[in-house]
């Protein structure tokens, strides 16, 4: 993973704009997100999953470039490379949470070769998607 020489942290982490940073919070520790730090009086976490970084905001007069309605995120999901796939599905459905696409594996052409994965998909309370993938022997 590419991170920043002056604070160590990855070169992208994404901000979610959500409706209710409490129920966010919720479903991303039940998902296995561990919190980094937060400001909650600013209603922001910044999280982590295997590396993986994400941070949430909950929704004010901060960077919202239009109108926020749900389903948010449209056109954008999140790709998590995870240990084991399986494993968050099953996470995924003891949490009683709805999958969006359960466990397949699917193969895709990278450059001139082909990988494939097993990948799960699950929504969050706004709608933003998130993939769940790990890459299996070719």
């Amino acid at each position: 993973m590419t991170t920043d020489p002056l604070h160590g942290r990855p070169a992208l982490v994404p901000e979610l704009m959500v409706s209710d940073i409490a129920r966010s919070l919720a479903f991303y520790r039940a998902l296995g997100f561990e919190v980094l730090f937060d400001r909650p009086e600013d209603g922001f976490a910044n999280l982590a999953l295997e590396g993986g970084q994400l941070m949430l905001e909950q929704i004010g007069d901060h960077w919202e470039v239009g109108p926020m309605e749900p389903p948010f995120g449209c056109g954008l999901n999140l790709e998590f490379a995870v240990a084991d796939a399986a494993a968050m599905a099953e996470q995924i459905i003891r949490q009683g949470l709805p999958l969006f696409q359960p466990l397949r594996e699917r193969t895709y052409r990278v450059g001139e070769g082909m990988v494939r994965v097993l990948q799960v998909l699950v929504q969050d309370p706004d709608g933003y998607l998130l993939r769940f993938q790990t890459d299996l022997e070719s």
